[in-house]
């Protein structure tokens, strides 16, 4: 908000409809309920998309771990029009997102326990915490990288056999790497999929088209609020005290 010329009030607004609901809101819709331009609401938008990615960056992920990576389609602003689109996993309309997500077993008794009875749509595992980080390629550099910076040295990571995981066991203590047929994926990583197939609803059904260079943004702010889904103080106290506390660049 420093030296920002949009009123507090507005500002306050914002931060209120961005986290008083699960789902996002488009910064077209949010000028029409501020009456206010939409260049305006955008950048104020992105603006604290941002810090709640700072926020979460200060927390790493613990236990076990399920990791895969997800290409969301998104637009390539600086790709010369006359240059030839390629397809699959190095197509220019895709963006590479590393997805992490804390999982952690559940017998059969405490699903008993909670649910009255072992339904079988329940899933056999309960998810934490979420991390997902767009990267410029998914080596094995890269993916050591993001999981050195996300996760701590217990974690114990399950992945499909994808090459790029077999260096993990270099920054935590062990991956569990097996293969993952495409119609199996909801039982061998069911948090991590689920994830990925929610966040790319909000892209393309929330927002339509998404350019590569704020993806990043927008999951920051679709992880920020899985990651308070269970807490009880209010969400829009915790987003001011993260306004207060981040510093823009």
């Amino acid at each position: 908000m420093e030296k920002s010329k949009i009123p507090v009030q507005t500002w306050f607004t914002i931060i209120h409809l961005m986290t008083s609901i699960k789902k996002s809101l488009s910064a077209l819709e949010m000028s029409r309920q501020l009456d206010t331009r939409y260049d305006t609401v955008w950048y104020a938008m992105h603006k604290i998309r941002c810090a709640m990615g700072k926020r979460d960056a200060r927390y790493t992920l613990n236990g076990e771990v399920e990791i895969d990576d997800a290409f969301f389609v998104a637009v390539d602003l600086g790709r010369d029009k006359e240059e030839e689109l390629k397809r699959g996993r190095g197509s220019q309309r895709q963006a590479k997102v590393l997805v992490m997500v804390e999982s952690e077993p559940v017998s059969k008794e405490v699903k008993i326990e909670k649910y009255g009875k072992d339904t079988p749509h329940r899933k056999d595992r309960k998810m934490g915490f979420v991390k997902m980080v767009v990267v410029d390629d998914l080596s094995e550099k890269t993916i050591n990288y993001e999981a050195n910076k996300g996760l701590n040295e217990g974690v114990v990571a399950i992945s499909d056999d994808w090459k790029g995981y077999r260096g993990l066991g270099k920054v935590i203590t062990r991956v569990n790497q097996m293969v993952v047929p495409p119609k199996q994926a909801m039982d061998k990583l069911p948090w991590v999929h689920t994830v990925i197939s929610n966040a790319k609803k909000m892209t393309s059904g929330v927002h339509h088209s998404v350019a590569k260079e704020y993806l990043q943004n927008y999951l920051n702010e679709f992880c920020w609020k899985i990651n308070r889904r269970n807490f009880d103080s209010d969400p829009f106290e915790r987003a001011m005290c993260m306004a207060v506390d981040e510093y823009w660049c």
